[in-house]
């Protein structure tokens, strides 16, 4: 009887244990390790697809579905709001890691940064966000951030006015210059004084003997006329003497 009373426990046990081992394997799995809740924080903007997504949190997660693993939902931080739902691309990699990994496209400069794969902790296989089709420009938020400089420009803006007036006093000094034409007629001056010095010992000098020349030509025409008329009269009466005697 003892003997018979023993089988049946070591089958009880053996059931029990099987029930155990049974409800350890189906114990359903936490949620975040089945959707890879993840809290991605941005520190600048950022492109993921066509969707900026500006500094923040937001809460990347796969979508509830048996048949595709690689449907990726944003959402913001509290979860309230879906930003955009993506269809990813598997991607895979030799190491996994115990944290997050993200890693982006590489994309022109001037443009936002592109994310392109996103790994969960401990996973060797991971969503890859295909390339941007239209990157968005940086340049659009840069005008804000050059704002603030003009601010202090209005200071610099002050002294500008006082080269200005400078500007015109030179405008006079170029007028001015135009004066030294006069200097460049100071030497023709000069060269006439110079000329003029030498000329007045010159001139008494050479008048002196012209003028006693001219002066005896214009008196004596007529005396001597006369005197030549009477030698001819005397020579005609002498002639006229001969030819009578």
């Amino acid at each position: 009887m003892n003997h018979h009373l023993r089988t049946p426990s070591r089958t009880a046990l053996a059931v029990l244990g099987m029930a155990l081992a049974t409800g350890a394997v189906t114990t359903p799995a936490r949620a975040d390790l089945y959707d890879k809740k993840t809290i991605l924080t941005v520190n600048q903007t950022i492109q993921v697809t066509d969707t900026v997504l500006q500094p923040g949190q937001y809460v990347l997660k796969l979508l509830n579905s048996q048949t595709d693993r690689h449907v990726v939902q944003i959402f913001n931080r509290d979860q309230t709001h879906i930003i955009n739902t993506i269809l990813a691309i598997p991607a895979e990699r030799l190491q996994p890691t115990g944290k997050t990994e993200f890693t982006f496209w590489e994309t022109p400069p001037g443009t936002y940064r592109a994310l392109r794969r996103w790994y969960y902790p401990g996973d060797n296989f991971g969503q890859e966000f295909p390339y941007p089709k239209h990157l968005q420009q940086v340049a659009m938020v840069t005008p804000v951030e050059s704002a603030p400089p003009p601010a202090p420009a209005p200071a610099p803006v002050a002294p500008n006015p006082a080269p200005a007036p400078a500007e015109p006093e030179t405008g006079p000094a170029a007028q001015s210059e135009p004066a030294p034409a006069p200097a460049a007629e100071q030497p023709a001056e000069v060269a006439q004084n110079s000329a003029a010095a030498p000329a007045p010992p010159e001139t008494p000098a050479q008048s002196a003997p012209e003028k006693p020349a001219e002066l005896p030509k214009t008196g004596s025409p007529y005396p001597a006329i006369g005197l030549s008329g009477s030698l001819l009269i005397c020579l005609a009466g002498l002639l006229r003497l001969k030819r009578r005697a």
